[in-house]
């Protein structure tokens, strides 16, 4: 054999051998890329799932009457987000819930229709965090179906021969509607003041008053079974309703994300539909 046919073998070889390794090293590389790639998305998967942690366990939540069918479809949107997790509501008058509250019922969310009412609350420091708006609402007068007596003002709620109800003064429907009145410079006597939005709302769907000053929300959820009347004195008497955490609340962290779901764009969407005005 000559020289030159054993060069050329040796250098084959060499070849050979040198492709092989780059084979092994790219196979090793690809390998441990891999590898990085899924450790870096375990890591990713680690650190999503701690900075949401699983949510469970019931919360009570006080709130006004007026909100009853917004934060009803709320609970039912929360609770299927949140398996385990359960909503329990106290809904009436703000006022009231506001001295239930002082006086050390349990309770984990306070929604209120005013202001003034949430202060009650503050002013004894049992909010773990500041009261903020989520909604407004503004007043609107519920007549019988088809509005038999022509009602088409505030004004005309004076005529003795009507039977108006209205809420009562410390609440804030009644409150708002006292408002109303003043900024149209009318006296108005009811046949009787009742002790939340949804009481008042009530007598007329019974057909026990022909009227009755309410949220537009109210008169919007009754549906056909009363008519509304909007009136300009309204613009002068809009509550506006802050929501916030309780102090001793039992479940902290599930009411904490009830709030944020209420103050969230579905939460909005949900509340706006129903009438409510935009914080």
């Amino acid at each position: 054999m000559t020289r030159s046919v054993r060069r050329t073998r040796r250098t084959l070889q060499v070849a050979g051998a040198s492709v092989a390794a780059l084979l092994a090293l790219s196979a090793c590389s690809s390998s441990s890329s891999s590898s990085d790639d899924n450790s870096s998305a375990k890591t990713k998967s680690d650190t999503s799932s701690s900075a949401s942690p699983k949510l469970s366990g019931s919360i009570t939540v006080f709130a006004a009457a007026s909100l009853k069918e917004s934060f009803t479809t709320l609970k039912a949107d929360f609770e299927k987000a949140h398996p385990g997790t359960a909503v329990t509501f106290s809904f009436g008058g703000s006022d009231t819930l506001a001295a239930q509250i002082t006086s050390g019922a349990p309770a984990d969310v306070f929604a209120a229709a005013s202001a003034k009412t949430m202060a009650l609350v503050t002013a004894k420091n049992d909010t773990a965090t500041t009261p903020a708006t989520f909604v407004r609402n503004q007043l609107e007068i519920a007549t019988l179906p088809g509005n038999p007596d022509k009602i088409s003002s505030l004004k005309d709620l004076t005529k003795s021969s009507l039977k108006v109800v209205l809420c009562d003064r410390t609440v804030p429907c009644g409150a708002a509607a006292q408002k109303a009145l003043d900024a149209g410079k009318l006296k108005l006597t009811p046949v009787s003041y009742e002790e939340d939005v949804k009481s008042a709302l009530n007598k007329v769907v019974l057909k026990e008053a022909d009227a009755a000053v309410v949220y537009k929300t109210d008169v919007k959820a009754a549906g056909s079974k009363v008519d509304g009347v909007e009136f300009p004195e309204s613009a002068n008497a809009i509550n506006e309703y802050p929501i916030a955490l309780l102090k001793n609340a039992p479940n902290p962290t599930v009411a904490k994300a009830f709030i944020t779901l209420v103050q969230s764009a579905e939460g909005q969407q949900v509340l706006n539909e129903a009438g409510f005005l935009k914080p």
